[in-house]
């Protein structure tokens, strides 16, 4: 069967390679004949195919002049059909010799599947009522050299798919769907914030620490400064600066980098939103959550209702609100405020056989994510906000004032998955600092994920950070929701891959 299958995949890379020399074969020959297609450097188009099919009224009979691919051929003797397939749609032309002249169309007659056209003409319906285009003129401004995947068979490999996704984008135009819809998505979530009152920023993607949340970085080594830096694995600590320096909503939309491992729900670099607002607090947080996912699943897909993996969503706002502690007990009976000290919680865990990585996670806290994790996160389907999580696994969230042990700080969950992560912003720098000593203490202790400590931005707090409420939303696992993506690659257009090689 192997066997059967390496030798279909030579035969075919032979074909390929015939055919491909062909295409190079007529090059040639066009270049010879002084009608060499990359030497065009722009054709004036006046409508695109979209335009024309939707408005055909307007357009019927009246000279235009598209461009595009070439998805589509009919040779019948003096008289051919093409389809050709733009930014937006396709389209059909009729071409002939009478049109056209003996040589012009003889010329066009050898053009191949995928070759870049230009063609003008006027609007008509055949007799089917197709919107068409009768030639009167065509060009050839690309020539194709590589054949598109066969017509019945396609591109359906994802993991070829990813790497070209050029080509994934011609020959699956719901692919490009994805991509219009994402660019719709991250639209409304800017024109909301901006409604909001928020100021989109910038900040560095290089920083000379590691710090924002717990993760792995990517290191890299500036020359000139003779310096190691990391690619960010968050936005946040410089968008906190920016409070203390006197703006009162910040926000920014941008990519961040985390040196750690690949599924259907991570990527080494994704979008990323953060946003800060002064004198607001976590609940806050949790009010504009549910706006930007509301409103733009209602501006996008015209509802608030969507089916994600065959479960029916419905985002309207008035998500469940639950502490991670009663999330636990509602799920398992396990009541984590009955028990009061690490030795019991580890020895529950042990009971439970819920292993703890190390001994520096062997905390009350740590044991409670550990249970979270286990038990509750898989049955979160519906819009849930989590609250109200261990000081522990929240370095950077404000102890809550019922239970110092406890922050205000709540993760959003969907399908079972994260979402989101936001804080009332810890603004104590003294706190602070003991709580970066630690981090500092578990990375020494070989934590690769643990943050370092950054004296800047303790010098920032000094100064002074007003109450803040602080937000994290995953733009890629957003888009997988509101598309019904599988996985984060289907919603990047270029994914990272392992070399083929």
């Amino acid at each position: 069967m192997q066997e059967n299958k390496n030798q279909n995949n030579q035969t075919e890379e032979v074909d390929i390679n015939h055919l491909m020399q062909i295409r190079r074969d007529k090059l040639k020959e066009l270049q010879e004949e002084g009608k060499d297609p990359y030497e065009i450097t722009k054709f004036n188009r006046t409508n695109t195919a979209g335009e024309i099919k939707a408005n055909y009224d307007k357009f019927a009979e009246k000279d235009v002049t598209v461009a595009g691919r070439i998805i589509a051929k009919r040779i019948m003797g003096k008289a051919s059909f093409c389809t050709i397939q733009d930014c937006d749609e396709k389209i059909q032309s009729y071409v002939s010799i009478n049109d056209l002249g003996e040589e012009s169309y003889k010329e066009f007659k050898t053009w191949d599947i995928g070759d870049i056209i230009g063609i003008t003409g006027f609007v008509f319906k055949t007799r089917t009522e197709e919107i068409s285009i009768h030639a009167k003129q065509v060009v050839l401004l690309s020539k194709s050299l590589c054949p598109l995947p066969e017509k019945f068979h396609g591109l359906k490999d994802p993991d070829l798919r990813y790497r070209q996704r050029y080509t994934d984008l011609i020959v699956n135009p719901e692919v490009k769907e994805t991509f219009l819809l994402r660019s719709k998505i991250i639209s409304n979530v800017r024109k909301i914030l901006e409604q909001e009152g928020y100021l989109e920023v910038e900040t560095p993607i290089l920083n000379t620490i590691s710090g924002g949340a717990t993760a792995r970085p990517f290191i890299t080594h500036h020359n000139a400064l003779n310096i190691d830096m990391y690619l960010r694995i968050a936005l946040e600590l410089n968008l906190k600066r920016l409070i203390v320096g006197g703006f009162d909503k910040v926000y920014e939309i941008g990519r961040v980098f985390r040196n750690e491992g690949m599924d259907i729900r991570h990527n080494p670099e994704f979008t990323m939103l953060e946003l800060y607002a002064a004198y607001q607090d976590y609940h806050d947080m949790m009010d504009i959550v549910e706006k930007i996912f509301s409103q733009t699943s209602k501006e996008v897909l015209g509802t608030t209702k969507v089916t994600y993996q065959g479960q029916e969503i419905d985002l309207a706002p008035g998500w469940k609100r639950i502490s991670m502690i009663d999330a636990i007990k509602e799920v398992t009976g396990i009541d984590f405020n009955e028990i009061q000290s690490d030795e019991e919680a580890v020895a529950l865990a042990k009971e439970k056989n819920i292993e703890i990585p190390d001994k520096t996670k062997e905390t009350r806290g740590d044991v409670i994510s550990l249970f979270f994790d286990e038990y509750v996160e898989q049955t979160l389907i519906q819009p849930t906000f989590v609250y109200d999580y261990p000081v522990e696994i929240s370095p950077l969230a404000k102890k809550s004032s019922k239970d110092k042990r406890l922050t205000e700080r709540f993760e959003v969950f969907i399908c079972g998955r994260e979402y989101g992560n936001a804080f009332s912003e810890l603004n104590d720098p003294i706190d602070q600092y003991e709580r970066f000593k630690k981090q500092v203490e578990a990375r020494e202790a070989g934590d690769e994920e643990a943050g370092m400590m950054d004296d800047d931005y303790i010098h920032a707090l000094e100064i002074g950070l007003p109450p803040t409420g602080g937000l994290g939303i995953g733009i890629d696992r957003l888009i997988m929701l509101l598309t019904d993506a599988t996985s984060i690659r289907d919603v990047l257009l270029f994914p990272t891959m392992k070399p083929l090689n």
